[in-house]
């Protein structure tokens, strides 16, 4: 297996990243490279900018498994965002994951085995109020996961979409600094009264990656600590 991770310098993607290793070849993406050296194998690239250079990079390593982890969140009422913000959300949630996904599809095509796991959100699945542009961008990744899972299933290739809820990482904490709410009063909304580890979303990457999770495409998985069943 040839393993490409997005967004793979911190947080969910390093983690993920890590827990791919012995998997196979392990490739990761992301804006720093000071963090990405950790890895053998990496390309730098910022997804809200031009991607070729990324695209050309899964063509030329025959990426058979792409984890689309990068996101980017803002907090705010729409008419607070100007017209790069709203631009750079959907470019790096949701347009990028999807020409990433076409310059790997071809290989997994030809090889009749692939896996496409997009990390999405709960607020993709819920909506989340002041972040309109965030959460649509996600859930159009849920559109995305479910058509091309039904496009690829003859080619023994799976799609799906892991939506976390609050997870325990610098952007997940940043997030909280920019709402109205302290870290207490989210968990307090949270049926399991925590947030949620990256280690948890790794480990289920690396189940639906393996043969025993064949059947599972075009899914939507919430991994949210009960957050979306209600409070």
């Amino acid at each position: 297996m040839n393993i490409l991770v997005t967004g793979a310098s911190k947080g969910i993607g390093k983690v993920i990243a890590q827990e791919m290793q012995g998997l196979g070849k392990v490739f990761v993406t992301g804006r720093n490279e000071d963090a990405l050296r950790n890895f053998k194998n990496y390309c730098v690239c910022d997804l809200s900018k031009d991607i070729i250079t990324l695209i050309d990079y899964i063509k030329a390593n025959n990426i058979d498994v792409l984890i689309n982890n990068a996101g980017e969140y803002i907090y705010g009422g729409l008419e607070t965002l100007n017209g790069d913000d709203i631009q750079r959300l959907y470019q790096t949630n949701l347009i990028a994951p999807a020409k990433l996904s076409s310059a790997a599809i071809s290989y997994m095509k030809e090889n009749k085995w692939g896996r496409i796991i997009n990390i999405g959100s709960i607020s993709g699945v819920m909506g989340e109020a002041y972040a309109s542009i965030y959460s649509s961008s996600k859930a159009g990744l849920l559109g995305l996961t479910k058509a091309l899972a039904l496009e690829l299933a003859e080619y023994n290739i799976t799609v799906n979409t892991i939506n976390p809820g609050w997870v325990e990482t610098e952007l997940g904490l940043n997030s909280i600094d920019e709402s109205e709410f302290s870290k207490e009063e989210i968990i307090d909304c949270i049926p399991q009264k925590r947030f949620v580890k990256p280690e948890e979303i790794a480990k289920l990457c690396r189940y639906l990656i393996s043969d025993d999770a064949k059947g599972i495409t075009g899914q939507s998985i919430n991994i949210c600590a009960g957050l979306s069943v209600g409070i």
